[in-house]
């Protein structure tokens, strides 16, 4: 993992795709602290996508509401 500064990182903005290639991971740092640190995207086949994971939920026939009013009424 490599450590790079805030305004290092400006200057290697354009190549950014190219250095995570390369590094696999880059640590920002401020004052010789680190703030953030820059990982690829995960890009397996196996990830499902937000709608096909909302395709597999049950649907449920009582929506959200009507069992929170249920909820609320029952405690008085």
């Amino acid at each position: 993992m490599r450590s790079i500064s805030v305004t290092d990182i400006r200057a290697v903005l354009p190549k950014l795709e190219q250095l995570l290639a390369e590094e696999r991971e880059l640590l920002i740092t401020r004052s010789g602290k680190p703030i953030a640190r820059l990982v690829p995207p995960v890009r397996e086949k196996g990830i499902p996508s937000h709608a096909e994971l909302r395709s597999r939920m049950q649907r449920v026939e009582v929506g959200s509401e009507v069992l929170i009013r249920q909820d609320r009424d029952a405690r008085g």
